[in-house]
């Protein structure tokens, strides 16, 4: 019933905005500009922005400088032509109905230190899609660094673990992130359990053209993901350039480069990563040998304006080596101050390596209709193999402050060990075909797309933990191991062996439709559309409608409104349909979750210079969820759609020109997410006293009473209340070379809970998580002029270099031990202990970034 509730109310989303479209065609005229944008030498500009100030929409020029916008009739409105590394221009035009004009521009490349950040409509802000400049990725500190990093800054995201590039949107997952580059969804490694392990992202910021992300309410062209969607776009370049990197964590270099006529351009980055100057601060000493190294590569070739072939590739290996040897954590209270030492024996090595491979022709019949056509292979070839043994010893701490002795430990509690054990192995194919088409039409925009998917996987899995306290093997029972009718062998805790192949195909498409209409009180932008999809493994065919409704009126206030709503369904893919213990369910239904987006967009001035204002409510109901948890970055599905749960918030940003003539903005989210587990049910065991029997505590433990109770709704794994970032830069008034970025991240502590305990499933929080990064940087050579000789003449052997900056970077500068998640050991009274995993502490990381 539910099901044919969301269809009726997505055909009567998808009604109403037809409606709106009706009305506002009968409202206002358009006449047209079109032209060429080209440089001062006339070669032609692709993927400037030209747009009416004031009014959402606009047009981007294609590669060979052609453009086309429509603008209202009978009245004058301001022509905006803006590109990254060029002077923007404005031109006024005043059209009568149906008049076509010719405007035709040449850009003069931007030669100030500080490009000016302008806070303008573009023709994204009537959809859900912010854009964020990409040249801050290089410049923001981070201990990961990269696009991911500026995401972890941004309304409705959150992320609690620095050495990680996955993050979690308005109470969703890691895997529920869409990711696209050039419209090619990307895939990430299965096996990882830790942000150690994970290396280098798919992500190369020194490639990336573009941003665009979406919290929630996202048109029908992207895929079938229940939470954000990230869209990136790399770079078509129009001249020789590159640039050198090295810092304390590794180095990258990128070279992009096109013929004079401009028909063969190409691009190419390799990226060389090794955090162990990072892992040597955790609390597990050890030899830390990691080694990340990626190299991607696209070559675009155009035989004429119609017609263009791209192929883009990908190759990545992250090694992780550890050799670990000790370790000591305090933790507990003031009235229980405790310590846990570790003894290790054994190793870890784990190996993830990725191919990536698309091949795409373009194809424009005529001016207004695009069709593209993909072919994209993706491979992971995976192991996680480790052995290690650990001998735990776990003491009271001196508490009194007047004591000699104070923060020492005095004596043993419990001693014990535990000895884990893997050797898993993975190797998935995702092999795609795709479409996708576009149609200029007017004051419309039609998109349509079908995609055919096959997926083939192989994993072995052997895992196992075996705990030991004070010489016996937990849970303890007397007797002679592996005698007839004795309950006392050997047991296993954690035990994964399995063997599964698996290969599937997916079909999906997709048809939207966005309007930019007008009339005599303001300006409309309307889109909507569908996706529809199957599985062959699950037998499950799902429509999803999606739409979105945005308007300006005509205020003295440059203020949007915007209202989005949509069913978003997330089938299954192979971690989903693993349950805990190594089976597969082949019935596993897709998640739904059904977002209600409302947002405004506030243009604003302060001090005399721009700002924007970003709030948006939303709340999604979910349904057919799979339950969780997590440990680290590793998820851990039950593999059942047994639970179902609601997500609801409001986020909000304020960015702008906080100090002139640079970028800088803060975001607040307040946000609450539960769910309810069938068949989440617990027996609380009382003695004759009337105590709650726990197990390990209670000293009388005989059962006199027992009561069923249900848990009912609880927070998600994912349940951070409140989260702020900041992310803001500074730079002398009277020397700009010198410059200061500053990244501020809190949020509120996640839900965790012991193993296996129902009845506290989520009801204990972490602490509060906090991170300040900061880095200062001098740039050597500029814009603004090369660096003299002795003699006063400019130095010719770095007349190709346009930039250099030496960086510092402080991360973690307040020393903050932050929680990412909990080991939990228990003595032979089976009594558990959550031992924090700490991240790391504040280091410094020194950077050299040459341009040319």
């Amino acid at each position: 019933m539910y099901s044919n509730r969301l269809r009726k109310s997505g055909s009567f989303l998808l009604f109403i905005a037809f409606l709106l479209c009706a009305y506002g065609l009968s409202a206002q005229e358009f006449g047209e500009v079109h032209g060429r944008i080209s440089d001062e030498k006339n070669l032609p500009l692709g993927l400037v922005n030209i747009y009416i100030q004031g009014i959402p929409g606009g047009a981007v020029s294609k590669p060979d400088g052609q453009y086309v916008l429509k603008v209202p009739a009978a009245r004058e409105v301001q022509l905006i032509i803006s590109s990254v590394g060029y002077q923007s221009e404005s031109v006024h035009v005043k059209l009568e109905a149906g008049e076509r004009i010719e405007l035709n521009r040449r850009l003069k490349e931007a030669t100030t230190v500080l490009p000016d950040f302008v806070v303008e409509d573009r023709q994204i802000r009537s959809g859900s899609l912010s854009p964020i400049d990409p040249r801050l990725a290089a410049q923001i500190p981070s201990a990961s660094g990269g696009v991911e990093a500026l995401i972890k800054t941004l309304p409705g995201v959150s992320s609690n673990n620095e050495l990680s590039s996955q993050y979690s949107v308005r109470g969703g997952n890691y895997d529920e992130n869409l990711v696209y580059v050039n419209d090619v969804e990307i895939y990430k490694p299965f096996l990882v359990r830790s942000g150690q392990q994970e290396g280098l992202s798919f992500l190369n910021s020194d490639l990336v053209a573009s941003i665009l992300f979406s919290a929630g309410g996202f048109e029908s062209r992207y895929g079938d993901k229940m939470s954000s969607v990230l869209d990136i776009r790399y770079k078509r370049p129009t001249v020789t350039a590159g640039s050198v990197s090295a810092s304390l964590l590794g180095g990258s270099m990128h070279l992009e480069g096109s013929t004079r006529d401009r028909r063969l351009m190409y691009l190419m980055g390799f990226r060389q990563k090794s955090n162990a100057y990072i892992l040597k601060g955790l609390e597990t000493k050890g030899d830390y040998k990691p080694s990340f190294t990626d190299l991607q590569g696209m070559v675009m070739f155009e035989p004429n304006p119609r017609l263009e072939f791209s192929l883009m590739g990908n190759y990545a290996r992250n090694s992780y080596n550890l050799v670990p040897s000790s370790r000591t954590t305090s933790f507990g209270t003031i009235n229980e101050a405790l310590q846990l030492r570790v003894y290790f024996d054994g190793k870890e090595v784990d190996r993830f390596v990725n191919y990536m491979g698309a091949f795409t022709t373009t194809f424009k019949p005529v001016k207004d209709v695009s069709l593209k056509f993909t072919l994209s292979a993706f491979q992971t070839i995976e192991s996680e193999t480790f052995d290690i043994l650990g001998a735990y010893w776990i003491g009271e701490l001196e508490t009194d402050q007047g004591s000699e002795t104070f923060g020492q430990a005095l004596e043993a509690r419990d001693v014990g060990s535990y000895l884990h054990h893997a050797r898993n192995y993975l190797d998935a194919t995702v092999r795609s075909a795709e479409h996708r088409g576009a149609w200029y039409n007017d004051n419309s925009t039609l998109l349509w797309g079908a995609k055919y998917q096959h997926e083939a996987v192989n994993d072995r899995l052997n895992e196992w933990t075996m705990i030991d306290s004070a010489g016996f093997t937990l849970p303890y029972s007397g007797g002679i191991p592996g005698s007839a009718g004795n309950q006392s062998d050997v047991i296993l805790k954690d035990v994964l062996r399995t063997t599964i192949t698996l290969e599937s195909n997916r079909f999906s498409g997709f048809v939207q439709n966005s309007w930019e209409l007008a009339n005599h009180k303001g300006l409309w932008g309307i889109s909507a559309g569908a996706r529809a999809s199957y599985w062959d493994l699950n037998r499950q065919f799902l429509i999803s409608p999606r739409g979105s409704v945005s308007y300006k009126p005509y205020w003295k206030t440059d203020i949007l409104f915007r209202l989005s709503s949509g069913l978003y369904y997330q089938p299954p893919f192979y971690r989903e349909l693993r349950a805990p213990e190594g089976t597969i369910n082949r019935e596993l239904k897709a998640q739904s979750s059904l977002h209600f987006v409302a947002a405004s967009d506030l243009n604003f001035k302060a001090w005399g210079r721009p700002f924007k204002f970003v709030a948006e409510a939303y709340y999604k109901y979910l349904s057919n969820l799979v339950p969780y948890d997590v440990d680290n970055v590793r998820i851990r599905y039950f593999a059942t759609n047994s639970a179902e749960g609601y997500a609801t918030g409001l986020d909000l940003k304020v960015n702008g020109e906080f100090v002139k003539g640079v970028e800088s903005w803060a975001s607040l989210s307040l946000m609450q997410t539960r769910e309810d587990i069938e068949g989440d049910v617990y027996v609380d065991y009382y003695n004759a006293a009337g105590e709650r029997i726990i197990p390990g505590y209670t000293s009388d433990a005989v059962i006199a009473d027992s009561v069923i109770s249900e848990r009912g709704f609880m927070p998600r794994p994912t349940d951070q209340s409140m989260s702020f970032a900041l992310f803001f830069q500074d730079y002398l008034p009277r020397n700009p070379t010198y410059k200061m970025h500053l990244n501020l991240l809190f949020g509120t502590g996640l839900p965790y809970s012991p193993p296996g305990v129902t009845r506290a499933r989520n009801a204990q929080r972490m602490p509060s998580f906090r991170r300040v990064d900061i880095g200062f940087s001098k740039q050597i050579i500029g814009e603004s002029g090369r660096p003299p000789r002795a003699d006063g003449r400019s130095r010719k052997s770095l007349k190709h270099v346009r930039n250099i900056w030496i960086s510092a970077e402080v991360l973690n500068l307040l020393q903050v031990n932050n929680t990412i998640s909990y080991i939990w050991v228990r003595d032979v009274n089976n009594r558990q202990y959550g031992v924090p995993n700490y991240l790391t502490p504040r280091q410094l990381n020194l950077k050299l970034s040459v341009e040319f």
